[in-house]
């Protein structure tokens, strides 16, 4: 049924697994030409992952919550075209998308919006980088105030960025509305009166209806079925082409980053493990995080994934903090934190990298 699926229901379920492509064959991999040679342990390596121009950057950003720290030296940068951050539940993505919105200040490093750090934006400059860097968050039900019309969310954010008659905001709510696919007769509905998929869509219209420069997407398509996941990933790949949008997508779903995004980074326990191409990142892992997250996606037909290491230890507190649940770790591992390098046109942050890409089996080590 997966591989010739003959009944009009089962037959788009197949092609909506957003899980499809994540394992195709190996392609070349891609060279990086701002990538430095060498890094210094424990700095983020600003000039290889920021390009210049970018809208939206983090240079060494790491964030805490009391004396928790979070988010390690992170650098990472968003500009046209779309970038993935990946990794699983607890690992900081979330945290780092918060910061980058304006919404938490850095403990460190610095994030800036154009040439401009974001903790010193004026108020003018605030309300600018609000209207171009708008959120659309995991589920359009907390997005959406349950008392508030779609028209009168939608319209919300049009009164407060622009200067709009009545009438002038109601045809624009309708032209969003009609822009993400929704029947403009939904206007007069309130959030529980929709689908998971609608409220989604109309959250998508509130974040256009300011015409921002960037999306920052977290886990857009993660509380909906696969057909709706389908159809929100087709509609997103649409407005970012068709209103020249830049954007952040935040998932532990390779198959959506692989569709979506060209260039991705993967954080684990707050720190970026791997950043490169996206499609090198799926097709040819050099770290065994990313090896592990790729492996884990269930295939139509297929055996179910069966994860190598060891899946429930805590990160470590010393070396590599992946070591405890890695099955290459050496003692150096356990001895020296990794820096990040550049390895075959990404950049990775482990001892072994070149032994992954070459497919060394796994096999149990002292740590």
């Amino acid at each position: 049924m997966t591989e010739r699926p003959g009944d009009d229901l089962s037959s788009p379920l197949v092609p909506s697994d957003p899980t499809a492509r994540a394992t195709t064959a190996p392609g070349p991999a891609a060279s990086d030409p701002t990538a430095a040679d060498e890094t210094v342990p424990g700095t983020a390596a600003v000039d290889a992952a920021v390009p210049r121009g970018a809208m939206l950057r983090a240079d060494g950003v790491t964030l805490a919550y009391g004396s928790t720290v979070v988010v390690h030296d992170v650098a990472l940068a968003v500009g046209d075209g779309g970038v993935g951050l990946i990794g699983e539940s607890g690992s900081g993505k979330t945290t780092l998308a918060r910061a980058l919105l304006g919404l938490l200040r850095p403990h460190s490093g610095t994030i800036r919006y154009g040439s401009r750090d974001l903790g010193s934006l004026d108020r003018k400059g605030r309300a600018e980088f609000r209207r171009a860097v708008q959120p659309v968050f995991q589920d359009g039900s907390e997005a959406l105030d349950p008392r508030m019309t779609v028209e009168a969310s939608i319209s919300e954010a049009l009164t407060t960025h622009h200067r709009m008659d009545r009438a002038a905001r109601r045809a624009r709510v309708t032209s969003l509305l009609e822009d993400v696919g929704l029947d403009p007769a939904v206007a007069v509905r309130k959030p529980h009166q929709m689908s998971g998929g609608q409220r989604q869509r109309v959250a998508i219209a509130r974040a256009l209806a300011v015409e921002p420069r960037l999306l920052v997407l977290d886990e857009p398509t993660s509380a909906l079925d696969v057909t709706v996941q389908a159809r929100i990933l087709d509609l997103l790949e649409r407005l970012a082409a068709e209103h020249g949008l830049g954007y952040l997508l935040i998932t532990h779903n390779l198959g959506v980053v692989d569709r979506l995004c060209d260039t991705s980074h993967v954080l684990f326990a707050g720190r970026v493990v791997e950043s490169g191409s996206t499609r090198d990142l799926l097709t040819r892992p050099a770290h065994p995080y990313t090896l592990a997250l790729r492996d884990a996606v269930p295939r139509l037909g297929g055996k179910p994934p069966r994860p190598s290491g060891r899946t429930e230890a805590a990160p470590a507190a010393s070396g590599c903090p992946f070591r405890l649940r890695c099955p290459l770790a050496t003692d150096v591992c356990r001895d020296q934190p990794p820096a990040a390098r550049e390895v075959e046109g990404r950049r990775v942050a482990c001892h072994r990298a070149e032994e992954v890409l070459a497919g060394v089996p796994n096999r149990p080590v002292s740590r």
